[in-house]
């Protein structure tokens, strides 16, 4: 089976363009399939539906949430479904397989009043002051993801049109606004900060360390964590927090849900509907307000 997973892992890679936190996903799930196979001597042609629910099963058995269960699920479609196409098996032995159904959690977000605070708690006469506000500035006006600000590059950001271009899930590109406060903050950086930290080695990331290298996720999140802190925030601070609060403040201000779609990049409306409870939740508020019997 190893084998085949290599192969479709390269497929994914090669044919389908999707990305390498992607494809590690997917070969958790299918390595945590082969071991178990390897540990009950079944080898591929035998696997049927039944041994694919038992699989499942023991996954659940063994505290998989819901959501995970349900990702496993379509990791073992895909891949089943590919051997199947390329004549490896027979049948696809997990097409029959049902994903659990997840329960539909509401994004956390920070009120706008939190955001302001953590934006204007940043003094930029420090050190780093001047990088950091503008990174938390841009996730916020943008909704870029952690992994969409690692990578930004100085020839992405078009300071006259104030938009980005970056590169997403599934290496789609799309191009969004940054709005005038994260553009003052970047152009402050830039030219007063950045500049000041770059090595003959740097490259042209936006966001770069003390050593002139690009920053990485961790240290990102490291950042944000730090910065919240020191602005009073007790809400459990994350970079895609701000990222939700960015759709969350649209929308409750009336941007047409397929524009907020577009900016945060979703290949499907059903992903941003998720956040349509904020609409639900202002309609409710306006009938309790103004219904005789509210």
């Amino acid at each position: 089976m190893q084998q085949e997973i290599e192969s479709f892992i390269m497929y994914l890679a090669v044919e389908r363009g999707l990305s390498a936190s992607y494809q590690n996903s997917v070969r958790q799930s299918l390595d945590s399939l082969s071991g178990w196979c390897a540990e009950k001597a079944y080898p591929l042609n035998d696997l049927g539906t039944e041994e694919l629910a038992s699989f499942v099963q023991l996954r659940k058995a063994d505290g998989l949430a819901s959501s995970s269960l349900r990702v496993l699920v379509v990791h073992l479609k895909i891949f089943f479904r590919y051997l199947a196409s390329k004549s490896i098996l027979v049948h696809d032995p997990a097409e029959p397989l049902i994903a659990p159904k997840v329960e539909s959690l509401l994004p956390d977000t920070l009120s706008f009043e939190a955001v302001a605070n953590l934006l204007e708690s940043i003094d930029t006469s420090k050190k780093l002051g001047k990088r950091d506000k503008a990174i938390l500035e841009l996730f916020y006006a943008s909704g870029l993801r952690l992994s969409e600000i690692c990578q930004l590059r100085l020839e992405s950001y078009d300071q006259e049109e104030g938009m980005v271009r970056v590169t997403g899930k599934g290496n789609k590109t799309r191009v969004v606004p940054v709005g005038v406060a994260a553009q003052k903050s970047i152009e402050l950086y830039l030219v007063a900060e950045r500049s000041e930290l770059v090595t003959p080695k740097t490259s042209s990331h936006v966001f770069i360390s003390v050593r002139g290298g690009g920053l990485s996720t961790d240290r990102i999140r490291s950042i944000v964590k730090q910065r919240a802190a020191a602005a009073g925030i007790q809400t459990k601070m994350y970079p895609h927090l701000l990222r939700h609060s960015f759709a969350t403040h649209l929308l409750e201000n009336g941007a047409d849900l397929r524009v907020i779609q577009e900016m945060l990049g979703h290949a499907d409306i059903s992903t941003t509907q998720i956040y349509t409870h904020v609409e639900q939740k202002r309609l409710k508020g306006i009938h309790q307000q103004f219904h005789p019997r509210g």
